[in-house]
């Protein structure tokens, strides 16, 4: 059966816009998440595939139909967990573009536009975020948007262990690591770094926990070094430290500029996630959030969080443009050509594990063309507000408490009756269905996060939130 007229698509085009244009105008109206048992959905699918065509005009109602009361809606405004997942439907509009293109950008050939716009892009962002500028392609470094902070890790890592143990013919990729190279995090660090270490072969004790300083949740300085000078001693090769700037469970930051003088010791490569927190530096007044930066090796911070972009595009820079290639590339015939032999052009599939990669840059772009940076300062700093609002009235309330002080967008807070009684507050607020908040623990003990950033959430769902929260059970 032939594809689509570009006629029949225009035709439907409008029918599924006007299903997503629908869902987004009622979404307010649906509870945030659904109440379904497991199963629910994949018991609506035949066992086997359809035999014969059907039409598509009715493929927007099949998919409500079979999906619509079995969703976690990370799109609604009452939507206060985790963190946000902004797919703005200006982003949206260049997805579609991005879709239509069919680009396949592995080389600078196979897409210069999909290279070249992302070289931009990325430029463009690393300026607006007060990145230093041997973080551009301009300048020696450059960015590349990676599918997930999960994968940035990887990829630094990996870089990280060919820079440790290099090796002018095959690199450490087909010597294998010793069991000897360690990677530094902390108990707030994201889970991902362990999995990169897992994927990379280090095996648990490749993953150097590193105590935060008293009373913090943020990497001691003190504590690196002295464990970073006693694997030394003992034969091992100190290859990574993570900073992370925001962290999932509570917003803490550690000390990066600390961090690159101690790793700077051992020849370390220093990575910070910023995966939530780090778009918050396109406001002057919230630069603190790459305080250090220019020190580090790598820089993550994504776009699909709290910058308006429908995932996946999590922004990844290093300083130094050689360093992913000399780790990462492998060329057979097929992919070599006259431009990538050049060295003039960038060839993306050098910056990550997979082969291929996706015009991603086309939503960031229409981001930024429909937003602005004016607007996306607006966007974080309306969600901040609505932060310090809340923490303000947990503070001047009787029953309830903050966990910690807030950070940006996000609040922790506790029920002053006790742990028994947090559990039991957040249970309460998620039964309700007009908002959905995620737990966490600080020292042991249940924490409430709320973290303000979905696209629609305003003053109205704050006020929504706190009768939630302060009503009688």
């Amino acid at each position: 059966m032939p594809d689509l007229t570009p006629d029949e698509f225009r035709t439907l085009g409008h029918l599924f816009v006007d299903a997503v244009a629908d869902a987004r105008a009622g979404i307010e109206h649906q509870p945030v998440r659904d109440d379904v048992a497991p199963g629910t959905v994949r018991a609506r699918f035949a066992r086997e595939a359809a035999e014969h065509p059907a039409p598509l005009a009715g493929f927007p109602e099949l998919v409500e139909a079979v999906t619509g009361d079995a969703d976690t809606r990370w799109q609604h405004p009452g939507f206060h967990a985790f963190f946000p997942a902004n797919a703005s439907l200006t982003s949206l509009l260049g997805d579609l573009l991005s879709g239509a293109a069919g680009a396949q950008g592995m080389l600078w050939s196979t897409s210069p536009a999909c290279t070249e716009v992302e070289q931009a892009i990325t430029d463009q962002l690393a300026r607006a975020l007060g990145l230093p500028e041997d973080f551009t392609h301009d300048g020696g470094g450059g960015g590349a948007i990676q599918d997930s902070a999960s994968s940035a890790a990887l990829v630094a890592l990996t870089a990280a262990l060919h820079r440790a143990a290099p090796d002018p013919e095959c690199g450490w990729r087909v010597r294998g690591v010793t069991g000897r190279e360690r990677v530094y995090v902390t108990s707030e660090t994201h889970s991902s770094l362990a999995k990169a270490a897992r994927v990379a072969g280090l095996g648990g004790t490749g993953l150097h926990t590193v105590p935060c300083s008293p009373g913090t949740r943020s990497m001691d300085p003190a504590a690196l070094r002295a464990a970073m000078r006693a694997d030394a001693e003992a034969g091992c090769v100190p290859v990574l430290v993570c900073a992370t700037v925001g962290t999932t469970s509570t917003g803490a930051s550690d000390p990066v500029a600390a961090i690159v003088a101690t790793a700077a010791e051992h020849a370390a490569w220093v990575h910070v996630d910023a995966a939530w927190a780090g778009v918050a530096a396109l406001c002057p007044e919230h630069r603190w959030v790459v305080d250090g930066v220019a020190g580090a090796d790598s820089f993550c911070t994504d776009a699909h969080k709290w910058l308006l972009t429908a995932f996946d595009a999590s922004l990844f820079w290093v300083r130094d443009a050689a360093a992913l290639p000399a780790a990462l590339s492998i060329t057979p015939p097929y992919l070599r050509d006259a431009a990538s032999a050049s060295g003039a052009v960038v060839d993306f599939r050098d910056w990550q594990i997979p082969l291929g990669r996706r015009f991603r840059a086309l939503k960031l772009w229409a981001v930024l063309h429909g937003q602005g940076l004016s607007g996306l300062r607006a966007h974080l700093r309306g969600h901040i507000a609505l932060a310090g609002e809340l923490a303000d009235r947990i503070r001047r309330h009787d029953d309830l408490e903050l966990a910690c002080e807030p950070v940006l967008s996000l609040v922790c807070l506790r029920a002053s009756a006790g742990d028994t009684a947090t559990t039991a507050l957040l249970e309460r607020v998620n039964a309700d269905g007009r908002v959905l908040l995620s737990g966490t623990e600080i020292d042991g003990r249940p924490v409430v996060r709320v973290a303000f950033g979905a696209v629609g959430t305003n003053r109205e769902h704050l006020e929504q939130l706190w009768d939630i929260l302060t009503a009688t059970p």
